[in-house]
């Protein structure tokens, strides 16, 4: 696939949903502590939190130019799209329908980017082919 500016642009969209999100699931998983057992779902708090976890992989793979990025980031849509409508049955908490709305616009910039790149190729100027044999290397892990 082609790098264009356009692709760039929502590359970087992309990565500062992802951005936001992480940061709001972050503050979200806290507040519910916070909570006094009201917001104790293990099911809901897991939601959040892998939905966190999975921003920050997309995030990861958006700044290596990774061939697996496209369908990383429709697996994230996947994931804030759950985590948005768990948090959205708490619609009477500001800070829950925050997180839903972080969530919402996540799952759609990375949904539109495993759309677009789903073939998408190592920026060969960030990473070589001997950069990589290096990094898979076991020796060199002592």
């Amino acid at each position: 696939m082609m790098m264009t500016e356009s692709t760039l642009t929502e590359l970087e969209v992309c990565r500062k949903a992802c951005a936001d999100c992480y940061k709001i699931c972050i503050e979200t998983l806290n507040y519910c502590k916070t909570q006094s057992g009201k917001y104790i779902d293990m099911t809901m708090v897991s939601m959040i939190r892998d939905c966190a976890e999975m921003c920050i992989m997309c995030i990861n793979m958006i700044d290596d130019g990774s061939e697996f990025m496209g369908r990383i980031c429709a697996l994230c849509a996947e994931m804030c799209d759950r985590a948005a409508m768990v948090c959205e049955q708490m619609s009477d908490d500001a800070k829950m329908m925050e997180c839903a709305a972080a969530c919402s616009k996540c799952a759609q910039y990375c949904y539109q980017m495993g759309l677009h790149c789903a073939s998408y190729f190592r920026r060969s100027s960030l990473v070589n082919e001997e950069s990589l044999l290096y990094s898979c290397d076991t020796n060199n892990h002592k």
